[in-house]
Formats: C-alpha cells, structure tokens, sequence
C-alpha cells in the first residue's frame, strides 16, 4: 500500500504543486539512467506475501491490529481489510538454495504468526480469495485502521463519484455495488521483486508480461466471491472493478483503467513512469520538501517521493519500482500477478517457475515480444483469469515459420516452458536439486491438471452433493484447505472432499 501518509484535504495549489514535482522527478529519473547512477547487477530478488484472518469455522476474522500486536515483527504489517495481514520476506540472491532458504524462512514466520494468531482464536490462511468472505464484509468500517487507508479510500471514491459496480460472469455471475474501495481488500497476491539494470529493465519487464497468463493458468487460486462460483482466478476483474475510478461515461471513451494490464511492449523503464503521468492523475497529491533535480546537481540520490507515490497507485500487474538501497538507486520488476498460497512449497514452485522463465526469455536471441502481438498477451491473460489450469493460450510457433498458434496452457509448459525456466534457473546459478524440486511441483500439476482454483471448485462440488448448502459447503471447503494447507503437501497432491 506504499508509504505512511497523513490524512488531510487537498486544495488547488496542492494539486499543480505535486503535478509539477512529478514532473520534476521524472526528469531526475531520465539522469540518474543517462548518468548511470544506477546499481549494478546483483541478482536480487525479494517476495511479499499477502494472508487473511479466519477463525476456526472458516469465516474471516477482523483483527489484524490484535494479530500483529501478538506477533510484534516488522516483517508483518497490516494490509488494506482488517482480516489481512502482508509477510515481507529481505531480499536474497537467486543463486544455490535460494529457494529452500526461501521456504525454511515462510514456513517459520507464517507458523509463529499463526501460533500468535491461535491466541485470539484466528488462523493464517494463504489463498487468493477466502471463500466464506461475504459483502457484509467488505465495507468501509472493516478497512484497516490508519491514515493512508482512509485518505486512499476517500480519493478513490472522489474520483469516481458514485458507487462502484462489480459485474463478473463466470461459472456463476455475480453483480454487486459498493460505497468504498473496500471489496480490493478481497485480493491476496504473492509479490516478486527482481532488481535489474535500466539496460535489463525492459526485457525483463516485456518476458513478464508474456508469461503472465501461463502464471494464472498454473497458479489460480480464486475461483469464488461472496459465494459465487466465477472465475479460476477472479481477483483480477474484482481488482479492476473495486478500484476503477472511470464512471461509466469514461468508461465508454476507452479511459485506461488503474488496475492495467498495458497495451505495448516497451524499451525502457522510464516510458512506464512517463505512462502513469501522461495517463493517470495523482490520487494523493502528497508533495516532500526535497527538490530532486538539485540533489542530483549537489551529487546526492533523490528520494523522487511523489514519482512513487503515484506509482503506487496505478496497479500494473508487472510494476516498475525506484528504490534506494544503501545509499544507490536501483530499479525492481514487481511482479503481482500471483494469488496467494495454497501452499509455501506451491508459492515457491510459482516463484521458481517465474524467475527462470523471465530469465531465459529475456535472454533469447528471437525475444518472444518480438514474435507476438501484445495483444496476444493480454487476451492470454484473461483467458488464463477465466478457464486456469484448463486454458488455451496462444504461443510463438517454433521455427522460421513464425506466427501464432492456439495450445492448452499445460502442454505449453511441459513441452516449452518449464525447460526453458530449467535453463534460466541454471543462469542463474541456482543448485539443480532446488530447480528439479520446485519446477517439478509445477510439472506434477500440469500433469494432473490441478491447481488451488481447481482443488476448491471440486470440493466445494462434493460438499454440494453431499447435502450441504452453498454457505456451509464454502465453509467446509475453506476449512479442509486450512487443514491441508498446513500440512505444506503442494495442492496437487491434496484429496478432494470434505467432512460435515
């Protein structure tokens, strides 16, 4: 949710005042990549892992001030609804164990936090959507206490001027309308970093938005919403739709919404900042004292506080992020595409599957944004939201031939993908028993055609056929996935069905 901000009013002069230091800032950016200010390589990555609250009978618990208060760690902090709470885990190098150091560290924190969670009678639950969530509880006064929350909130909806409608049509449709931005708070991602040169930046950035629909079709995690069955992964329309600024009107005049997917293959960094200015006006016209384009004349590092401000309010699914470490400035592909869990080995294979697939695509010598349209990469995107371990997605041809053919997403990555992120893994100087490990779980639910989003769809079904209504079937399916999900089996390897 970016940086602690204090709540106040916004007159005229604020707004112009922030519009002309964002502007100032982005001219500090262009300097520091023309001057080459930026950090070298260092193969760095981080993860941020976003969980819910739920108490013993599945349903969402509202506590995240208590929760914290007992786990008293800076590495969690609240999240946007009081039943979420956010794990950020240091950066490490992507090289030898990372990914064992990785799930030794999560596994750790996550069973300390619910163990303090267990005091107040709630559990951490990894999932992109927690099933038993209802619109009774997606409401303003069960956003997170603090400044930032309230004022984002406010600007949202002053911005839109009217109630936010959600209409997804799924398996199921749902159609509701909300007051606040409260219903975002639904949304648990998984976030990956990687730090990379302004040179690297825009091949790295292009390969992620390539992959990111065979990321949905293997890693789904959200198949329902306020008891409705919609799509495999419906965080993405739910995000669009919550935090959509544009009424209808704008809508209709092709307005970009904030929750962007983009339209073009870039070059370079600086176009994706220059984007949110041109496209996007600032929500939190917050302006810092610092003058940017003279602390680079004095020699110094600029914090460009409002560029990324504003940047954290335009919710691209691959971010760029500008941050300083140590004194250097760097740049970071964010990664959001990813729901939350089921798992933290399944979270790890999805991370693993990641880094080596942006890794070796970004390093091909026929880039696969050269051979197709962006397009292409967004409707794969959708798609893959819609139908998950079961999509179609459309690939590069192999061969001189070119073009563009039609293949289910799980032949795509047994055939294609998975051994180039082997490779790309191995560039990086990762130990092939953790690349065998990780790739090897997403190799197993392409083989059984199962991941989260499927698991819960087919139990809550045998709950249904068991006798149980849609509520208590729900809850049912959400707490047998809290009980195996404790047991860290990656989710394809879970029994379907539930108890009474």
């Amino acid at each position: 949710m970016g940086e602690k901000v204090v709540a106040e009013g916004f007159d005229l002069a604020d707004r112009q005042r922030h519009r002309d230091k964002l502007r100032q800032c982005l001219q500090g950016l262009a300097r520091l990549s023309a001057e080459k200010r930026f950090d070298r390589p260092r193969n760095l990555m981080g993860l941020e892992l976003e969980l819910n609250l739920a108490g013993p009978d599945g349903m969402p618990r509202m506590m995240n001030a208590e929760v914290l208060e007992r786990i008293a760690s800076q590495d969690f902090q609240t999240e946007l609804g009081q039943f979420n709470l956010e794990v950020n885990i240091v950066p490490h190098r992507l090289s030898c164990r990372v990914f064992d150091q990785l799930a030794e560290e999560l596994r750790t924190g996550l069973s300390y936090a619910d163990r303090r969670a267990a005091d107040v009678d709630s559990s951490i639950v990894m999932i992109g959507i927690l099933p038993t969530l209802t619109s009774r509880d997606l409401v303003l006064k069960n956003l997170s206490v603090g400044d930032r929350y309230a004022l984002l909130n406010e600007q949202v909806v002053a911005a839109r001027g009217e109630d936010f409608t959600v209409d997804i049509a799924g398996v199921e449709r749902l159609t509701f309308t909300a007051r606040s931005i409260a219903p975002e708070a639904a949304c648990t991602s998984v976030q990956l970093h990687l730090q990379v040169t302004p040179g690297r930046f825009a091949a790295v950035w292009n390969a992620a938005q390539a992959v990111a629909g065979v990321q949905i079709a293997v890693g789904a995690n959200s198949p329902f919403l306020f008891g409705r069955e919609l799509w495999r992964e419906s965080r993405p329309p739910l995000f669009v739709q919550s935090t959509d600024t544009r009424p209808p009107e704008l809508q209709t005049q092709g307005v970009r919404p904030r929750t962007w997917f983009g339209e073009r293959w870039i070059s370079s960094a600086y176009e994706l900042f220059e984007e949110n200015l041109r496209y996007f006006p600032p929500l939190l016209p917050i302006s810092a004292d610092e003058d940017p384009l003279r602390v680079l004349d004095e020699g110094g590092v600029p914090q460009l506080y409002e560029l990324t401000l504003h940047n954290g309010t335009v919710y691209r699914w691959n971010r760029p992020v500008y941050g300083i470490a140590d004194g250097v400035p760097h740049l970071r592909v964010e990664n959001r595409v990813l729901p939350a869990g089921p798992t933290v080995t399944d979270v790890l294979a999805n991370t693993a599957f990641y880094y080596g697939l942006v890794r070796a695509l970004a390093e091909e010598p026929r880039p696969v944004w050269t051979r197709m349209p962006f397009a292409v990469a967004a409707d794969n995107f959708d798609v893959a939201c819609r139908h998950g371990i079961e999509s179609f997605l459309r690939w590069p041809k192999a061969g001189r031939a070119g073009g563009v053919a039609r293949v289910p997403a799980v032949r795509l990555v047994l055939e294609e993908l998975l051994p180039l992120a082997a490779e790309g893994l191995d560039a990086w100087g990762v130990e092939p028993a953790d690349r065998d490990h990780y790739l090897g779980v997403v190799e197993e639910r392409c083989r059984r055609r199962v991941n989260g989003a499927s698991w819960q769809a087919a139990t809550y079904h045998r709950a249904l056929e068991r006798g149980l209504d849609r509520g208590p079937a729900l809850a049912a399916t959400t707490r047998r996935y809290c009980e195996l999900m404790r047991t860290g089996a990656p989710v394809h390897t879970w029994p379907t069905g539930v108890g009474y």
